[in-house]
């Protein structure tokens, strides 16, 4: 059974402190969060979105890396075993979306759906939230790009296809790892990598266009894999390959050096030292710009190899965009009538 830790919160004055065999287990416990809005503005210059949509907050999968725990503190959670146990769902989630659209102000941009935690974490299956909000999607026609590591998206395969025909529509499977076993240390609560590789396949045929985000790039861990999922993503039928430089902001980097060395002894110190040698020597650079790479002749390396690979599996090819009916608020009903 997963036990508690946490790094100490930044925002909080006191921490408790278990002593050695006294930790208690850390059990799943779902929160309401009763949010009055339900998109968040990005104005990041990194990221290629302005809108993203997040029905829950923490997430199940439970990923060594995740840049999102560090937003559970400020709920006055941890950004550790917290962030993958104390759950938030936003139950009026599509209800707050429909009124965003209704807005005159809304002009029908793409939201990004897992800008933070994954859409279609487990309580996916139970809560539906993010399957209501894609139906919105569908009812206004307002373009969607999605991220996910869970096979759970291909329940909505119907949904999806129809969605793709109203609207732009862009999948992105993440798949970090070729080695099954170093996923299951790293990304514990997310689908075996066979599942995902399934999925983009699913998603392949049924005409959505879908990628693989190999990311993030763990130097010294997974930088290796890339070759294989790209080979095994283009058989599958992807489109595109993409790569993004782990980050390691805040507490994040006490949570993943944590687990680092717990689950490899051997490896820690390598992998963090390659780290290290693509941020200058550093863990992390967060400035703008510079978060998502990194720099240095083993990095220059990567990105050739990434490169050459990409164009030999037909990963780098652009698809022209079929024209769609634009975005569509509803007609009132009795404007119907109206003279």
């Amino acid at each position: 059974m997963k036990l508690i830790t946490n790094p100490p919160n930044p925002y909080q004055k006191k921490f408790i402190h278990y002593f050695e065999g006294l930790t208690p287990p850390a059990k799943l416990e779902v929160f309401f969060d009763d949010t009055k809005s339900i998109l968040a503005k990005n104005d990041s210059p990194d990221l290629s979105f302005t809108w993203s949509l997040n029905p829950y907050r923490g997430c199940q999968h439970a990923c060594a890396y995740c840049y999102a725990r560090p937003s559970h503190e400020y709920l006055d959670f941890g950004a550790g075993t917290d962030f993958e146990t104390k759950i938030l769902v936003k139950l009026k989630a599509s209800e707050l979306l429909r009124e965003t659209f209704m807005k005159k102000s809304w002009k029908g941009e793409v939201i990004a759906m897992s800008g933070d935690t994954d859409c279609y974490q487990p309580l996916e299956a139970c809560y539906e939230l993010t399957k209501q909000c894609l139906e919105v999607c569908l009812e206004f026609g307002n373009p969607v790009s999605m991220i996910t590591k869970s096979f759970l998206i291909t329940r909505d395969l119907e949904l999806l296809k129809a969605l793709n025909e109203r609207t732009h529509l862009w999948v992105s499977i993440s798949i970090p790892f070729f080695n099954e076993k170093n996923a299951r240390l790293v990304e514990p609560g997310a689908a075996s990598i066979a599942k995902r590789f399934e999925a983009v396949e699913m998603l392949s045929r049924a005409g959505i266009p879908c990628g693989v985000l190999i990311a993030p790039i763990i130097p010294g861990l997974n930088d290796s894999d890339a070759g294989l999922i790209m080979k095994e993503a283009a058989k599958r039928g992807a489109r595109s390959a993409e790569t993004i430089l782990l980050r390691l902001p805040s507490t994040v980097k006490d949570v993943f050096i944590e687990r680092i060395q717990k689950n490899f002894p051997g490896e820690a110190e390598k992998i963090l030292s390659r780290i290290r040698q693509v941020r200058g020597g550093k863990l992390y650079d967060s400035r703008f710009h510079e978060r998502y790479k990194g720099h240095g002749p083993y990095w220059d390396n990567l990105q050739q190899m990434f490169g050459v690979l990409t164009r030999k599996y037909g990963l780098d090819k652009s698809y022209p965009e079929p024209e769609r009916p634009p975005f569509k608020r509803p007609t009132p009903q009795g404007e119907l009538f109206s003279v």
